[in-house]
């Protein structure tokens, strides 16, 4: 099963390629393509470290319970 952050992960590169080869073949030249895409994938990272971020919720770290001593 594909997780948000698996999609995130997917998401990245085809932000980064496929708005700009999108721009480019509108016509928009690829020095303004690129960094219009790298933008996309910039901001899509954003959302996934700052707008929803890998919490862990569960009730297992909610508890009382001591942390392990590795030794």
């Amino acid at each position: 099963m594909t997780g948000y952050y698996d999609i995130v992960l997917g998401l990245i590169p085809v932000a980064l390629l496929g708005i700009t080869a999108a721009l480019t073949v509108v016509g928009v030249s690829l020095t303004a393509a690129v960094p219009i895409g790298a933008l996309v994938a910039m901001s899509v990272i954003g959302h996934a470290m700052f707008i929803n971020t890998p919490a862990d919720v569960s009730d297992e770290a909610n508890s009382a319970r001591p942390p392990l001593n590795a030794d």
